[in-house]
């Protein structure tokens, strides 16, 4: 039998996705618009993708059509990522032979990655004991009941394991799947690539998330959204309630008030969470110390900084450069 992916250089990452009879179309969607088109202007070795199935047959799918896959499990193993993007019964029995192969891939070193139901998948293979791992809300009970191995999270957009990698429900797949990219080839490419898909480079969700806080819309006739751009000029500069407020031709009592109503935040913790956001360039392409990139950003001490950041990330500035810094 030839060996899947026969022709790719060894640097091009491989990666293959299981489709399954009953299942949803956007997670599998996801998957081939961040793999499997060509993207040649970013000028990096990109994705070989294979959309793979247990059967050969007709695949019916939500939505009233089908599709058949153009590779089977021995594809699907042989991968260097493999994605689960769910599964269409997540009270059903994952088949022996999808289990085996998620176990092959596993052992011979594979990334393995779930989407929303797709965690179930990789619960039955075992891929997730004495884990941290998420799926979608409304399933988080059903799988922690299931697989009480699994250390389920319910609140988090994904959980980033190095090697076995798990997202929460539809749209936080893109999450994950962004997120992979930025592994594989830096926060340069990843910012590109979501940039084509209209959707942001980085989106809050919680433990290992490595994102930033999204800034409140900004409008010409806001002033407190006017104070926000002003402070977003002047992030390496001292911020009291009382400038922003200036800014804004408010009282601070009245300019507090209409922050929080816009925000659902303080001004203070908003100016902390975008001076954390405005780190994260500087940790990812610079080699600045930890400690001039505090300054730059705000923080009036490396020791203030690294609070903050890890209260935000759940990570260190200096580990949070080791993962995500372009590979050599």
């Amino acid at each position: 039998m030839p060996l899947p992916f026969p022709d790719l250089p060894r640097t091009r990452r491989t990666v293959s996705v299981l489709a399954s009879d009953g299942m949803a179309p956007f997670e599998l969607g996801c998957v081939v618009e961040i793999f499997g088109i060509p993207r040649p202007e970013l000028d990096v070795p990109w994705y070989e993708l294979a959309v793979c199935a247990e059967t050969p047959s007709d695949l019916r799918v939500v939505g009233g059509f089908t599709m058949r896959a153009g590779h089977g499990l021995d594809v699907l193993a042989a991968a260097d990522t493999v994605i689960v993007p769910g599964v269409p019964d997540v009270r059903g029995e994952v088949s022996a032979a999808v289990v085996a192969a998620l176990r092959a891939a596993r052992d011979r070193g594979a990334r393995i990655v779930s989407i929303c139901s797709g965690a179930f998948a990789l619960a039955a293979a075992g891929l997730l004991d004495d884990r941290e791992a998420t799926t979608h809300w409304k399933y988080a009970g059903l799988l922690q009941r299931r697989f009480p191995r699994v250390r389920v999270n319910p609140d988090v957009l994904y959980v980033d394991g190095d090697d076995v990698l798990t997202s929460a429900g539809s749209a936080a797949g893109l999450d994950l799947l962004v997120h992979l990219v930025r592994k594989d080839h830096g926060p340069g490419v990843a910012n590109t690539v979501a940039r084509r898909l209209v959707i942001p480079p980085h989106r809050d969700g919680g433990q290992a998330q490595f994102i930033q806080a999204a800034v409140a819309p900004v409008t010409d006739d806001d002033a407190v959204a006017a104070a926000m751009t002003w402070a977003l000029g002047h992030l390496s500069e001292p911020i009291t309630v009382a400038g922003l407020a200036e800014v804004a031709r408010m009282s601070q009592r009245t300019f507090i008030r209409h922050f929080g109503r816009q925000t659902g935040t303080s001004p203070l913790r908003w100016v902390i969470s975008q001076r954390v956001a405005a780190s994260l360039p500087l940790l990812e392409s610079t080699a600045a110390p930890v400690e001039e990139i505090a300054v730059a950003v705000g923080f009036d001490s490396p020791v203030t900084f690294r609070h903050h950041f890890t209260r935000a990330m759940h990570t260190s500035p200096s580990a949070y450069r080791r993962a995500f810094r372009p590979p050599a």
